[in-house]
């Protein structure tokens, strides 16, 4: 099914979070032929560790995409406030359906509606309004979760994970998270690949699905 995806459009609130939720299966999409767009809302300025340069975040996203395999052309960066994306709503709603019309994605991968951040809240919400006609999947943060059904898996190889950690190794500013580390996007990658029968695998919780 994959395979049949011509464009996708990957959601992340901040910098590294759709490297996190989706990673290997953006590694996978690529590599089967999908044209990836990448849209990061904000580069968290002011939770730059003191000492680097505010505006890491956004080299950094930009080599971590890369890495990946996502073309610099599709990825798009907005500067909005970390934890203050919900103020600007309207706007955010506005720019979602702008990139519609200009990228006509047929699969949306973005946080799921059960995320308790506040920012990861508001982009899933106002991406279900702007996609409301698109096939939706929430990713998995279980740092944030609660809740989340795991209602939708992508079998993943090996060389996909590794593809997911090495970009994320190019977070250097965010290095000290524990859900940052190769154990972590491994081990994760083996429990979701347990409960289907697979090696690894990344899981999703459908939001909306259109064939």
């Amino acid at each position: 099914m994959l395979s049949l995806i011509k464009r996708v459009l990957v959601l992340a609130p901040h910098t590294d979070d759709g490297e996190l939720g989706a990673g290997g299966t953006i590694s996978k999409l690529i590599e089967n032929g999908s044209e990836v767009f990448y849209v990061a809302f904000s580069t968290a300025e002011e939770s730059v560790p003191n000492g680097l340069p505010r505006d890491i975040l956004k080299t950094e996203v930009k080599n971590a995409t890369l890495k990946l395999g996502i073309k610099s052309e599709n990825l798009l960066i907005f500067n909005y406030q970390v934890r203050k994306l919900n103020f600007a709503r309207q706007e955010i709603l506005e720019e979602l359906i702008k990139i519609k019309e200009n990228v006509d994605p047929e699969l949306i991968l973005m946080p799921c509606l059960t995320d308790i951040h506040q920012d990861h809240s508001t982009i899933a919400q106002e991406g279900l309004r702007a996609f409301k006609t698109k096939t939706i999947l929430g990713y998995e943060l279980i740092w944030n979760n609660l809740s989340f059904n795991t209602t939708a898996f992508v079998k993943l190889e090996e060389r996909h994970i590794q593809a997911k950690a090495d970009a994320l190794k190019e977070y250097k500013s965010q290095g000290i998270r524990d859900y940052m580390s190769e154990d972590f996007i491994f081990s994760l990658a083996k429990t979701r690949g347990v409960q289907i029968g697979t090696k690894y695998a990344e899981v999703f919780e459908v939001k909306r699905l259109i064939f």
